[in-house]
């Protein structure tokens, strides 16, 4: 079997948390996993915490030193067998439906050739809005795969759609789009 690469995106929402499981539980499936984080996901949880749980430097909003010539967001992206955004948050499914590429996790969005998995998490208005259901249908057209939103009490008080796939549904999606 040839490696498996999970490059997993984490953005800005309070589910930003469960990245830490996700990663965790990755890396004890055997699988190599670099996490990348927009700025607004650092407000929600440190680097640090997922860099220990994957066993990998984590790439920031910031620019990243590089002791060689090749762009880390082009490196990620040829090296990932699985683009992987827990969460994926109505502003990053915005960016990745109009192809906009102002952070290094939507470079790598455009730059990769791999499967994409997507786990939204937001409130329920935002998720129903049309605008937001536009940008999912256009993904969707491109190949893009959605896991959730799942029902329930969100972090903003309202209770319905928007939370975030658990940890083990979104692993175990990933790990049967990673069976090639």
């Amino acid at each position: 079997m040839s490696e498996r690469v999970v490059v997993l995106g984490v953005t800005g929402s309070i589910a930003a948390y469960k990245a830490a499981d996700i990663a965790s539980r990755l890396t004890k499936e055997g699988i190599e996993v670099h996490v990348v984080m927009t700025s607004a996901a650092e407000r929600f949880i440190t680097p640090l915490t997922l860099q220990t749980l994957s066993r990998h430097e984590v790439l920031t909003s910031a620019a990243a030193d590089r002791p060689d010539w090749r762009p880390v967001h082009i490196a990620l992206a040829d090296k990932a067998s699985l683009l992987l955004i827990a969460p994926a948050s109505a502003n990053v499914l915005a960016e990745l439906a109009h192809g906009l590429a102002g952070h290094p996790l939507a470079e790598i969005a455009l730059a990769t050739r791999a499967p994409m998995l997507l786990a939204p998490a937001m409130n329920g208005n935002m998720w129903q809005h049309p605008a937001t259901q536009s940008n999912i249908a256009t993904l969707k057209t491109r190949g893009a795969q959605f896991i959730g939103p799942a029902e329930g009490l969100l972090a903003c008080g309202y209770e319905g759609i928007g939370r975030m796939a658990e940890p083990v549904e979104i692993v175990d999606a990933a790990l049967s789009l990673l069976s090639f």
